[in-house]
């Protein structure tokens, strides 16, 4: 199977587990994932059961169409992040319920949890309402994603964005879980937020994640509680391996060990 193969079969893969977690429903969301010169982007209309991996429709960055259909309206903010992201290999957007309905508040989403940070910034902020499939929207796409990898988009929905579609379908799937529960708490009072210096620690220790593992030795050293000099024992003197035991006495057996 092509690498361009695999990643038609992920992208509809995708597209389905979104469907079934209720991300999406019918035909609304889409998503994109880079591919060389362009990008394999869902089509336009159609279902997440009823799309299969040959329904995908092939953009390339020269204006190239290849497919059977039409892609997605949306295409137009998906090579706009391409182009304003190298890194970004993939993107996804839904129509989810409580990440909507805070968009359609015009709201984005605070720091009232560290988990935010996971879209690569202490917020993720809302675009203006601009029409789907409009160069107006995807020029605000684009901004928005220049230093996130998550924006609402006002009385619309969820963009989210990764170096890789599990990635980005990560994100999106956090977001819309962060969306809910800052929605519960808006109905009892506006949660109090975290500071731009707690916030910057989170995504630093969030750039450390999926690292290569460190040494083992210096880890646990690491991670061991520290102990009290009192508590730290000499270490014993070892007896040579081969070295003679000291003669029993004669007619007594030899004394144990002083305890």
């Amino acid at each position: 199977m092509s690498g361009s193969a695999v990643l038609r079969e992920a992208a509809v893969a995708a597209l389905r587990r979104l469907d079934a977690l209720g991300l999406n429903r019918g035909s609304t969301g889409n998503l994109s994932v880079r591919d060389g010169d362009g990008m394999w982007i869902t089509p336009t209309g159609m279902g997440a059961d009823d799309t299969g991996a040959d329904d995908l429709v092939w953009l390339g960055w020269d204006g190239s169409v290849r497919g059977r259909w039409q892609p997605s309206s949306e295409w137009p903010f998906h090579r706009a992040v391409y182009a304003a992201r190298p890194d970004v290999g993939a993107v996804v957007h839904t129509h989810s319920v409580n990440a909507t309905a805070l968009a359609c508040l015009e709201r984005p989403l605070p720091p009232f949890h560290y988990m935010v940070a996971v879209a690569g910034g202490d917020s993720v902020p809302c675009v203006p309402y601009r029409l789907f499939g409009s160069e107006a929207l995807s020029q605000c796409v684009a901004d928005a994603l220049g230093e996130r990898d998550a924006c609402l988009l006002a009385h619309h929905g969820l963009v989210a964005a990764g170096r890789t579609l599990a990635q980005a379908v990560k994100v999106a799937i956090e977001i819309e879980s962060l969306c809910e529960v800052y929605l519960k708490a808006l109905a009892v009072a506006g949660p109090p937020l975290l500071s731009a210096a707690q916030m910057a620690e989170v995504i630093e220790r969030f750039e450390r994640y999926g690292q290569p593992a460190v040494d083992s030795a210096a880890l646990s050293a690491a991670s061991a509680p520290a102990r009290s000099p009192a508590a730290v024992r000499p270490a014993r003197a070892r007896r040579p391996r081969h070295a003679p035991r000291p003669a029993a006495r004669r007619g007594r057996s030899p004394r144990p060990p002083p305890r």
